[in-house]
């Protein structure tokens, strides 16, 4: 196995071993020492892949966005069919518990003035909203959705309810089935946008 084989795979051990610690603990709550001894290496090993504590966050967030950016990306989808590919990504989203009960913590502590993840939540909030926005104006000029619908509000609303799903479905897996009310949203959302 080459050096840089060895890296990378110590890298990916990191990165599941913080995604792992994040869910449970929360950023603040989760250590490097702990961290490292989870990945099997030393905190001068992991600080050797990420040089502080900031750095593997947003690794960890560029994580998530890489392992669920197939689904959610939307390019090539338009109209109703990029509603249906957000109800692929939230079905997608129910295999990787972990991961999505990591992005959840982080959510919810980013509010924090202080926190480092704010800046990656703020400028990526504005990006989904204009991404879906855009493949429901699509569906407008294809004629497929109606002319005078606000793809800006269904965007936010749509974000709305998976963010919000997700932080129920963490809390309470077994008394929230989010992919059925996700499903059961967007067929709602289609009836009241299509032609």
């Amino acid at each position: 196995m080459s050096a840089s084989t060895r890296a990378d795979a110590s890298r990916e051990r990191v990165l599941q071993a913080a995604l792992r610690a994040i869910a449970s603990n929360g950023y603040r709550g989760s250590a490097l020492a702990a961290i490292a001894a989870d990945a099997g290496l030393t905190t001068a090993g992991l600080l050797h892949h990420f040089p502080s504590k900031e750095h593997l966050l947003v690794a960890v967030l560029a994580e998530r966005d890489r392992l669920d950016g197939a689904q959610f990306q939307l390019a090539g989808f338009q109209g109703l069919a990029a509603l249906d590919r957000l109800a692929e990504l939230v079905q997608h989203n129910a295999m990787v518990p972990g991961l999505v009960q990591a992005y959840t913590v982080l959510m919810g502590e980013s509010v924090g003035e202080d926190h480092p993840a704010r800046e990656w939540f703020q400028d990526r909030y504005p990006r989904r909203r204009a991404n879906i926005a855009a493949a429901l104006r699509a569906g407008i000029e294809s004629g497929e959705i109606r002319c005078e619908v606000d793809c800006d509000a269904v965007a936010a609303q749509v974000i709305a309810m998976m963010d919000g799903l997700q932080v129920q479905w963490v809390l309470n897996p077994d008394l929230v089935d989010m992919v059925a009310v996700f499903a059961n949203f967007i067929a709602g959302v289609r009836r009241a946008i299509a032609q």
